[in-house]
């Protein structure tokens, strides 16, 4: 069973982030293990499995580049092993100008403001990206499959660059 079929939904890029929780909830309280304490050792270990896949499952689903990932894993492409980069040059070059940034922003006179003004450029490439993948994982173009990868490719980068911004504005803020 996968994912969406455990939480009752379709196969969809579009996840109601409403509906997600209360699911999850409800199927936390059918599998949960403490339920199943007074039966047989084969019970117990079923529901602590069934627990787990419930938790993996939420997890996957509430995040939208997990979610991504896994419609595509689902499709039969694995990106979470893979060792493949980025090619797109255009995008290349940007990365190493926002992480030239980030290394000279000690340097600035205003530095929160700089990260600040990062922060919101790169939230901005991923809600537009985000929009993208949508669009390529909904289609049934024969390169959107592969559009969607460099996209997922491009969000990890994305994401970590916004991690790094913040462990930056923490140790600024910490004087």
């Amino acid at each position: 069973m996968n994912y969406f079929e455990l939480f009752n939904m379709p196969v969809s890029f579009d996840v109601d982030l409403s509906v997600l929780p209360q699911t999850y909830q409800q199927l936390q309280r059918l599998t949960h293990p403490d339920k199943f304490a007074s039966g047989s050792e084969q019970q117990k270990l079923v529901a602590i499995q069934k627990n787990a896949q419930v938790n993996d499952a939420y997890s996957v689903l509430k995040s939208p580049l997990s979610r991504a990932e896994y419609i595509l894993s689902l499709r039969g492409i694995d990106l979470q092993h893979e060792q493949q980069t980025i090619k797109d040059t255009s995008f290349l070059m940007q990365q190493m100008e926002w992480r030239e940034e980030l290394a000279e922003v000690d340097q600035q006179s205003d530095p929160l403001n700089v990260l600040s003004a990062l922060e919101d450029e790169i939230s901005q490439t991923i809600k537009s990206d985000l929009a993208q993948l949508k669009a390529f994982l909904a289609s049934e173009e024969v390169d959107a499959e592969k559009q969607a990868a460099d996209i997922i490719r491009q969000l990890k980068f994305l994401y970590k660059m916004l991690s790094e911004i913040e462990l930056k504005e923490d140790s600024l803020s910490d004087f």
